[in-house]
């Protein structure tokens, strides 16, 4: 099993120390989409790329290990359906 399919087999959520301990793994763009997601409560993919001046692939790149660690939720625009709306999930 891989170490993404363990974290998404994992029932506790992500609180504290083992938070951190997590991101502390994570490539620097994870962590720097980590930390615009934490002063920003909800972004679209864009919204993050424009705030951390991060290449569009470089942000879907680290939404996606971030997301393989549940340490980032998503769901879908309610103004437009073609977007989502990221938000860490650190509870």
């Amino acid at each position: 099993m891989s170490t993404s399919e363990t974290a998404r087999t994992k029932e506790s959520r992500l609180t504290g120390e083992n938070a951190t301990e997590e991101i502390r793994d994570l490539p620097p763009s994870a962590k720097l989409v980590a930390k615009v997601l934490e002063y920003n409560d909800t972004l679209t993919q864009s919204q993050i790329a424009e705030e951390s001046l991060l290449p569009d692939r470089t942000v879907r790149y680290a939404l996606n290990r971030l997301d393989d660690e549940g340490i980032v939720s998503s769901r879908f625009s309610f103004s437009d359906a073609r977007k989502r709306l990221y938000t860490l999930d650190l509870d």
